[in-house]
């Protein structure tokens, strides 16, 4: 990676919607680093995509979720960012790992519950302290929320809820990082169709042509409709746009 290359990491990179936003975001001009939990071969591909646009590219194994490997996480990143680069630092933060829930608040456990709190608020939370050492100033934070904030869904109390906790760190980290110059910004996707969840918005007939009934533009988003703005807060176009919430959602329940 050449010094004066801007780098953005982005969690959950090997798959839907963190695929897109990564080689959106090496379509840029950035040189990106993308986290994989399990899948590295699918972690691969998307790096050999970047690579191929002529950008550099790195792929870690991390488990958001488990907040106890974060220091080394941190630890072997500074590390390879130096090797490549000569800095440790990154410009960009895009928090995006998740996975669904859907669940009755009547039947959800605290299994359940402490499951998708790790990985989504928890998580979050912590690896973005232990990050930003490591961030420069003037750089910026996008985390990813969900139209479920808004729009009430039976069966996504515990997610909605804990996306919600996410926009009000977002506004939080944009008041505190301020002295630094660094901006905080979440997007709240509508439904899409990607694997998440099982695929059951790409894969489910009814529930694909109900969410495009009552969408604005009259279909389901896709991830090429989310990464692309992602991307745009990932440079010096999007320096003003702060503790915003952004929903990308074509116009859904509206």
């Amino acid at each position: 990676m050449e010094t004066k290359s801007k780098i953005a990491l982005v969690t959950g990179g090997s798959r839907g919607l963190g695929r897109n936003m990564a080689i959106a975001i090496a379509k840029k001009g950035l040189d990106v680093v993308i986290t994989y939990n399990a899948n590295k071969e699918a972690a691969d591909e998307v790096v050999n995509e970047i690579r191929s646009l002529g950008r550099k590219a790195l792929a870690l194994q991390l488990d958001t979720s488990n907040s106890k490997n974060f220091e080394s996480f941190a630890s072997q990143l500074s590390t390879q960012l130096t090797d490549a680069t000569g800095s440790a630092h990154i410009d960009y933060l895009v928090n995006n790992a998740g996975t669904a829930l859907y669940s009755l608040a009547t039947d959800t456990t605290e299994e359940q519950m402490d499951a998708i709190y790790n990985i989504h608020y928890k998580g979050v939370f912590f690896l973005t302290q232990k990050l930003l050492p490591f961030l420069n100033n003037g750089g910026g934070i996008v985390n990813i929320s969900s139209g479920l904030t808004r729009i009430a869904m039976p069966g996504s109390s515990v997610y909605g809820s804990l996306k919600a906790a996410i926009e009000t760190l977002t506004r939080y980290l944009a008041k505190e990082l301020g002295e630094r110059k660094i901006r905080v910004n979440v997007i709240a996707p509508g439904a899409i169709e990607t694997d998440f969840g099982g695929g059951r918005v790409r894969d489910n007939k009814e529930i694909n042509e109900q969410i495009a009934g009552y969408t604005a533009l009259g279909r389901v988003g896709l991830p090429d409709d989310i990464g692309g703005v992602v991307a745009f807060l990932c440079t010096d176009d999007a320096y003003w746009i702060n503790a915003q919430r952004i929903e990308v959602s074509g116009g859904q329940a509206i």
